[in-house]
């Protein structure tokens, strides 16, 4: 057994931010930005904590899946940062919804949704729960250096959400690390121990473009190909690629590399920007909300983040009860 989704949501930060308005603040262009990423504005965190959207998308989740809180049995969390080190974001939802399970937060990065997407199939597999809420939230806007025009003005805040049910909706699903930090990384704070001889630097992000660049592209290529064939599928059975909304010079190199049609390639990146691990779930809510998504439609997802991680999955979209029709 494993699972179908029966519900979506996603929320925001109330303020917006356009190139323009970034270009009042560092040396910067809406040209500049729009041609290397396709980013055109975002939202940005500003009098909201993490906790305030990532539990109104879990809310929303809950209401398109016409579930209570009180039916789920674990909550998944994807996020780099919560508003605490501890308690996890997760339980601080889990307080917000008024759910009873267990809760968790984890860290893949930008693939933190399909991360979670396989811890919830080993919970489904073992028969240990009927109901999983998973919620991917980032406030990348607090990891930013804002003076650093090559990192701030990629990123965004946002949340979205899931709720899982038995069903048989999973086809393939891939997950991957490869231990590396330079490409991307941001420092942890370490404290005022007077005895520590480790050296505080700052702790805003880091990113080697290029080679983040390098990595995405191979890593969305070989994940789909990998999952589409163990699916026992061919690329043109799929109906649409979710990908992460990183770039979409990445997005559109990749595509360049695979036989998937262009119009198959879905991307919201431009209005959120870069919302690390929120970013497939909010652009499935988006799907999901607009009528696009049809019983049977084969779903296919892909990942990449810091660590380095990959991630990538095959799904059928079923309907709201778990079940599928083709």
């Amino acid at each position: 057994m494993n699972f179908s989704i029966i519900g979506t949501g996603s929320a925001f930060p109330s303020c917006t931010k356009t190139n323009e308005e970034l270009s009042l603040l560092i040396d910067t262009s809406d040209e500049w930005i729009s041609t290397r990423t396709g980013i055109k504005s975002r939202h940005i965190s500003t009098t909201e904590t993490l906790c305030d959207f990532a539990a109104e998308a879990a809310a929303r989740a809950l209401k398109d899946a016409s579930t209570a809180p009180e039916e789920l049995d674990l909550i998944i969390c994807s996020t780099a940062r919560g508003d605490h080190i501890t308690p996890s974001l997760a339980c601080e939802i889990q307080q917000r919804l008024g759910a009873v399970c267990p809760a968790f937060d984890l860290n893949a990065a930008c693939t933190g949704f399909v991360y979670a997407l396989d811890v919830a199939f080993s919970y489904f597999s073992a028969n240990r729960a009927k109901k999983i809420l998973i919620v991917s939230a980032e406030a990348m806007s607090r990891l930013l250096d804002w003076q650093d025009r090559s990192t701030c003005v990629l990123f965004g805040d946002g949340a979205g959400a899931a709720v899982l049910a038995p069903g048989d909706s999973l086809l393939s699903i891939k997950i991957g690390a490869k231990g590396e930090i330079d490409p991307l990384y941001a420092e942890n704070t370490l404290g005022n121990c007077p005895y520590s001889q480790i050296r505080q630097v700052d702790p805003y992000l880091k990113m080697s473009g290029k080679d983040v660049y390098k990595f995405a592209v191979a890593a969305m290529c070989g994940d789909l190909t990998q999952v589409i064939r163990e699916a026992g599928l061919t690329e043109e059975d799929v109906d649409f690629v979710l990908p992460h909304q990183a770039n979409l010079r990445i997005i559109d190199a990749a595509r360049s590399k695979l036989t998937i049609a262009p119009e198959k390639y879905r991307h919201n990146i431009e209005r959120f920007g870069n919302t690390s691990s929120a970013s497939i779930p909010i652009l499935l809510d988006e799907l999901n909300r607009a009528g696009e998504l049809h019983d049977g439609n084969i779903l296919a997802l892909t990942a990449f983040g810091g660590g380095m991680t990959t991630g990538a999955c095959i799904l059928r979209w079923g309907q709201k009860d778990g079940s599928n029709q083709s």
